[in-house]
């Protein structure tokens, strides 16, 4: 498949790219710093753009078969970066007549706002109310604008990401007050997850979990 990453530069972006390529898609990049992605490939192509900025995204996604999304920023600072930024994809998308989105946002708020009861008590009662805050509102706007959409989205919700090894061994689509989970999931098994769902219909306009 002809698949257009944005997020590339970032932890989970990165095994998603390099996952892509072993899987023999043809991959566009888009990101804002090229440099910071010091990977070379015959089967892809870096493109520098903002999705903050819609002309940098429109002429990029032509010809696309699927599109996949890990942006974001660090917990420390705020911005509007997910929401807006995805609101643009999704509407060079429809554009362009490209329909199945892939996007990561985050176990934690929302309808699996439940699944904190398995966090630890720092993680519950200081980090998220104080460090993620903001970052868990801009994530339920970028939501939002997915699923108003007219696109075959799959928002993928992984739980606290490590930089662990890629084991292909995770579950997904629990309730979030399953017991069983660990609240933490490798960045390379959530993109391990994020590609499986450019062929698996099953999570098609549903926000599965990932987790150990």
């Amino acid at each position: 498949m002809k698949l257009l990453i944005f997020g590339a530069t970032g932890g989970t972006g990165k095994q998603l790219l390099a996952q892509a390529l072993q899987q023999g898609h043809t991959v566009t990049a888009f990101v804002r710093n090229p440099q910071m992605l010091q990977v070379q490939h015959p089967n892809l192509q870096i493109v520098q753009g903002d999705v903050l900025d819609y002309q940098t995204i429109e002429p990029v996604m032509k010809g696309h078969d699927a599109v996949l999304s890990t942006i974001g920023r660090p917990a420390n600072k705020t911005g509007v970066v997910r929401s807006e930024g995805t609101r643009n994809i999704i509407r060079a998308m429809e554009k362009a007549g490209i329909r199945r989105f892939v996007c990561q946002t985050s176990l934690g708020y929302g309808d699996s706002k439940e699944v904190l009861r398995r966090t630890p008590f720092v993680f519950r009662y200081i980090i998220v109310p104080f460090l993620l805050k903001k970052g868990f509102a801009d994530h339920a706007l970028q939501e939002k604008h997915i699923k108003n959409s007219q696109l075959d989205w799959v928002i993928v919700r992984p739980g606290n990401l490590t930089d662990g090894s890629h084991t292909g061994h995770y579950r997904y689509g629990f309730a979030a007050n399953d017991p069983a989970i660990t609240v933490q999931v490798s960045r390379a098994d959530v993109a391990d997850f994020m590609l499986k769902q450019l062929t698996d219909q099953r999570f098609v306009h549903q926000t599965p979990g990932i987790s150990y």
